[in-house]
């Protein structure tokens, strides 16, 4: 029985979009190849999460010598040294004075966790999270996605929590624009913890760039206006950096990009080119606030992932984020450019090599271009090149490569999507 057979009679996968599956064989670099030895240029790093590049030989290498002495021990149990030099580095790469990890597996269990800390911290017990958001697949953090795509059928949700309005400028929910609004957006927020909740917001939480929800990018002032509004209140800010963080917006942590330092970050994907791995970090006061059986995982800082993780930062500190951020700015020109002239174009967005191409069906209207992304999406897939596509609606395509992607490789991403565009425009 073959792969595809093997996954249509024994994994669930009713939760996918049917599209003819890739078969990954093997990847190097920005490239991937299938079991027919097909190539693609790979332009969504398995979501955003290899982007030290495929068979990365200094991380396997980190990896397969801690294998060689120690796999697992429970690292909360035993002292592991890959774990505690992993912790001592994360606190030197994050803005401010974050200093203290916990480790997990994946994501939503670095949110879990980070929602318990907070609440351990504050004494009090709700959130606010913004429209559009995504945070995971969890319970709680389904709770604070924005996103009802993501959550049908799932609920009802955990309580206490309230939404503020997406800072999305393409979109506004006031209808205004940003020299007009004096970012109401960011001045929502305080209504929001005032008058939608019971008194009791423990923490703010929000993704610098907003993957899921198409690569939203909030305004360059957004976030300090935020910060000012939680300071006042004696609101933490989490900051969800699972998908922007390790160099993805052309810096380590995308909230570098806005001037703020956040009360805690929640960090996965791209911390250890593909190992499984999550963490979230904090100030050492609200990290010692957690009290003896609060919280722990088996599995969570295994020392192989953390070996890992470890030669991945080092990797990504040596030019290849700073290259990354010229890279991904000279992509988004172009396709801004060809904005100019292809209407099926309604936004174009991101930082670093985060990008997001939003297609819209009506210049007038604006609306939302799901068909056209879909098309895009399987045209790219026919001619070679893996994309994403994102939006609460489908209509965003999501460009988001190994950062170790060569410029005649973008060169010929560009092309393919230009190409599927016109494709489209023609049928």
């Amino acid at each position: 029985m073959g792969v595809k057979e093997q996954y249509r009679d024994y994994v669930m996968t009713g939760f996918v979009k049917r599209v003819e599956p890739v078969v990954a064989d093997h990847g190097d670099g920005a490239l991937l190849w299938d079991a027919d030895g097909t190539e693609y240029i790979d332009c969504f790093a398995g979501i955003s999460v290899t982007n030290a590049g495929h068979h990365n030989t200094k991380i396997l290498d980190a990896a397969k010598a801690q294998a060689d002495k120690l796999v697992h021990a429970c690292s909360y149990v035993y002292h592991v040294a890959s774990v505690g030099a992993l912790a001592e580095t994360l606190a030197e790469i994050t803005p401010g004075t974050l200093q203290k990890s916990f480790f997990g597996n994946g994501g939503a269990e670095a949110i879990e966790g980070a929602f318990r800390l907070a609440k351990r911290y504050s004494g009090r017990n709700e959130f606010v999270a913004l429209e559009s958001s995504f945070h995971g697949r969890s319970y709680a953090t389904l709770s604070v996605t924005g996103n009802s795509g993501r959550k049908k059928g799932g609920g009802p949700y955990m309580p206490g929590v309230a939404f503020a309005p997406t800072p999305y400028c393409y979109r506004c929910f006031a209808e205004t624009t940003p020299d007009k609004c004096d970012m109401l957006c960011a001045r929502r927020v305080a209504e929001v913890i005032r008058l939608h909740l019971s008194g009791s917001v423990c923490a703010f939480i929000a993704e610098p760039v907003m993957g899921e929800g198409g690569i939203i990018t909030p305004p360059d002032d957004y976030f300090k206006r935020v910060k000012q509004i939680l300071d006042d209140e004696g609101v933490l800010f989490i900051a969800d950096e699972v998908q922007s963080g390790f160099g993805r917006s052309g810096k380590m942590f995308a909230i570098e990009h806005y001037g703020v330092e956040p009360d805690i970050i929640t960090m996965a994907k791209g911390i250890a080119d593909g190992w499984p791995l999550s963490a979230f970090i904090a100030r050492p006061e609200i990290a010692d606030s957690f009290q003896i059986g609060d919280h722990l995982s088996t599995f969570g800082g295994n020392p192989v992932s953390c070996a890992a993780a470890l030669a991945s930062i080092e990797f990504l500190q040596d030019g290849v984020i700073e290259a990354s951020a010229k890279k991904g700015a000279d992509f988004k020109a172009r396709l801004e450019e060809l904005q100019k002239t292809q209407p099926l174009i309604g936004d174009v967005r991101g930082k670093g090599l985060m990008i997001g191409v939003e297609l819209i069906a009506d210049p007038t209207t604006k609306a939302y271009g799901t068909a056209a992304a879909g098309f895009v999406r399987q045209y790219c897939l026919e001619h070679n090149v893996l994309i994403g596509v994102g939006g609460n609606f489908g209509s965003v395509l999501r460009i988001q490569p190994p950062l170790v992607i060569g410029d005649g490789q973008l060169e010929t991403v560009f092309a393919t999507v230009a190409d599927g565009l016109a494709a489209y425009a023609k049928s």
